[in-house]
């Protein structure tokens, strides 16, 4: 059982309530746990989602929430995208109860929310993961407030409302839409179901790599990870990481992280060999669902792509529209974040064996 939170800044230890969700010194917070033991043997005795890997869970042996939170996210297909590319793969992220792999954090993150006799929760979100956090509230049975840009689609926007969620749209930058949600957390002493700062949601990201370990039955050499706040990235790294220590795998795959060129402070970061990246003014992108000018967890995602021997590649504009046609062309239909992650891929300079995988992080019918 993990009641404990530490401060990646400080240090700090914090016991795990309803109303944390950083520091007093403003830094984020990860779980303060042993390293994870799994048990392979005991993924059969659980449903084919993500849950499947619940012993390797910041949760109680005991803990049955799950089972009512659920709604068979996870165990996403792995697909060889084209024939004369055999050791290319897409990981079909959007086929989720909200279309997109932010399923895999929220289910976990409101679960820790039940668990915890909240009434309510309050997040931010270019769109997914508000959806994700709605659907899974609505679930669990919690009242939502869900704030987003007045320049989310209005696709998600729907999305959102149809889980009964409560939006408040608001003018301004991602920074200024984070910034109005943590001060209604504030004064409403209110959960932060924030997908960035709460540390349960990697708990749930982490199940990319258990997935792939399982359906690869080996280490691919590369993945392809799009990255705004890191989420997907984040949650990789640890998963791969903990399949290291338990010694189920020998190697690292190298992480190639994606971000568009007109916002892109953490490839400006490791391009000049910065510890963590300074904020940039977003010049506006397609790529909506990583248009992060100031990431939360920088120095933490800058850290896992170096220790992985790994890059960053920045696509413009024309090359997310181009990505995402030749995609769709191959039967995958994207939305326009997504697109990111193949515009990247057919940037890089891969070998001719490299074993290589691309999240399909969201579908196309949620795009503008």
């Amino acid at each position: 059982m993990v009641d404990q939170y530490s401060c990646i800044n400080c240090g700090k230890k914090h016991d795990i309530t309803p109303t944390i969700w950083k520091c007093e010194c403003g830094g984020v917070l990860d779980l303060v746990r042993d390293i994870p033991r799994i048990n392979v043997s005991s993924w059969n005795y659980y449903p084919n989602s993500i849950w499947r890997y619940f012993e390797s869970m910041a949760f109680a042996d005991n803990s049955k929430t799950w089972e009512t939170t659920t709604m068979g996210e996870g165990q996403t297909p792995l697909i060889v995208l084209d024939s004369h590319e055999p050791n290319v793969f897409v990981k079909v992220e959007y086929m989720m109860p909200t279309l997109s792999f932010k399923d895999r954090g929220a289910a976990v993150l409101m679960t820790k929310a039940k668990e915890l006799g909240v009434s309510k929760v309050i997040a931010d979100s270019s769109g997914n993961a508000g959806t994700a956090i709605a659907a899974y509230a609505a679930r669990c049975n919690i009242k939502c407030d869900i704030y987003l840009s007045e320049e989310t689609s209005p696709k998600k926007i729907a999305q959102v409302k149809a889980h009964g969620a409560m939006i408040k749209q608001i003018q301004g930058t991602r920074e200024d839409i984070a910034a109005a949600a943590q001060k209604a957390v504030e004064e409403e002493k209110a959960f932060y179901a924030s997908h960035v700062y709460n540390p349960f949601f990697y708990e749930g990201t982490k199940t990319y790599a258990y997935e792939i370990y399982e359906q690869l039955k080996e280490v691919p050499d590369s993945l392809i990870i799009p990255v705004g706040n890191g989420t997907l990235l984040l949650g990789a790294y640890l998963g791969f990481k903990e399949l290291i220590e338990n010694k189920l795998i020998e190697k690292m795959p190298k992480i190639i992280a994606i971000q568009a060129s007109n916002c892109a402070p953490l490839v400006k970061a490791f391009e000049n060999e910065e510890e963590k990246a300074d904020p940039v003014s977003n010049k506006g992108t397609l790529a909506e669902g990583i248009a992060i000018a100031a990431p939360a967890r920088s120095k933490q995602i800058l850290e896992a792509v170096r220790k992985t021997n790994g890059l960053f590649i920045d696509i413009k504009e024309e090359e997310i529209l181009s990505a995402r046609a030749k995609l769709a062309a191959k039967g995958f239909y994207v939305e326009l974040t997504s697109a990111v992650n193949y515009a990247g891929y057919l940037k890089y300079e891969r070998a001719a064996e490299e074993k290589i995988i691309i999240p399909l992080c969201g579908a196309g019918i949620k795009s503008k």
